[in-house]
């Protein structure tokens, strides 16, 4: 075998060439400043649906993004082919900065954080009264995840025909919730202007069980319509049809061509809540928030020394809404079924 000494600088020395060429590495991204603006739709396996004007662009994430990811909801950078086109891809180089991040994780004992939507104004939860039975302890997940990511919070009620809405309202009589009770014959006839007002000019997601109605809400709101399935008669529980999140307009004139925007998830069996925080779940409480300057460093607001039990007694809020408070935080520690 040859050898070479210090200066291996010889004629007869090959070199083999460098299949990515010669163009030396650089941590300096483009900026791409002409690159269009656009918000995705959906998201499934890789590709991105993204709404570009009045275009729906087929893109794919660039590979300066790493592992930052985007999902429904977004406002994102694109360039490339924006025609919309059949067989053409674009790519999304930059994720704006998100105003809302709904987030939730699989069980209470799992770290991994899962981005639900994002820039949402208002989370609409929406629970059956009847077929499948509500589940009051998945309602107290789907709100508290709301008051963390900052979200309005709107109730929607289904299936009144089957069951009264009033027992279960008066559970949550002490949150102000806003909320909105239908029944099987509204979405027949089209009578879901009480839900329309609500959604006007905002972005709302929609969140629920499988076979609450979830779906068949959104198809009586716009135009394009997702499949449906049924309540399983054997566990009570609905099929799961929707499989990807999806934004959808509703009918109407707005700042982006549409009166409002609706986003349907798929149906969810639990809603963990291991990444919440306490301190941002009482902000959504602005009678006891106050209260808590005097709490313990890390303190919990169910424990001996809270002193929110002290401003309740002072008569700044009732006691009824402390109770509320208490019993949402305390989901983290429960299970939906419980």
């Amino acid at each position: 075998m040859r050898r070479y000494g210090k200066n291996p600088d010889e004629d007869d020395i090959r070199v083999r060439p460098n299949s990515r060429g010669t163009r030396p590495r650089t941590t300096i991204r483009p900026k791409h400043e002409d690159a269009a603006e656009g918000m995705v739709l959906t998201v499934d396996r890789g590709r991105l649906t993204v709404l570009v004007d009045d275009r729906e662009v087929t893109a794919m994430k660039a590979r300066e993004l790493g592992r930052k990811s985007a999902v429904v909801g977004d406002r994102v950078a694109v360039v490339g082919d924006l025609s919309g086109a059949k067989d053409t891809l674009a790519r999304i180089v930059r994720v704006e900065e998100r105003r809302s991040v709904l987030r939730r994780t699989a069980d209470d004992d799992d770290p991994f954080e899962r981005v639900v939507v994002a820039n949402a104004d208002q989370l609409a939860i929406v629970t059956a009264l009847a077929d499948p039975e509500p589940r009051p302890r998945m309602i107290d997940r789907c709100l508290v995840a709301a008051y963390d990511a900052g979200l309005d919070p709107l109730l929607v009620l289904t299936k009144s025909d089957l069951a009264p809405s009033k027992p279960l309202l008066e559970t949550y009589g002490t949150l102000d919730l806003a909320y909105v009770v239908t029944n099987r014959e509204d979405f027949l006839t089209g009578g879901v202007d009480q839900i329309r007002e609500r959604l006007a000019g905002r972005v709302t997601a929609f969140v629920g069980h499988s076979g609450v109605g979830k779906t068949t809400l959104v198809n009586a709101l716009v135009e394009r319509q997702r499949t449906t399935g049924v309540v399983n008669a054997v566990t009570g529980r609905g099929r799961h049809t929707t499989t990807s999140a999806l934004a959808l307009p509703l009918p109407g004139d707005g700042p982006e061509g549409a009166a409002g925007w609706v986003i349907d998830t798929p149906g969810v069996r639990s809603f963990g809540l291991h990444h919440i925080d306490p301190s941002r779940v009482i902000l959504a409480f602005p009678d006891l928030e106050p209260g808590t300057e005097e709490c313990p460093r890390g303190c919990s607001h169910d424990e001996k020394d809270c002193a929110l039990d002290a401003w309740v007694a002072a008569g700044h809020a009732e006691p009824a809404r402390l109770d509320s408070l208490r019993r949402l935080l305390a989901t983290r520690e429960r299970r939906e079924g419980d």
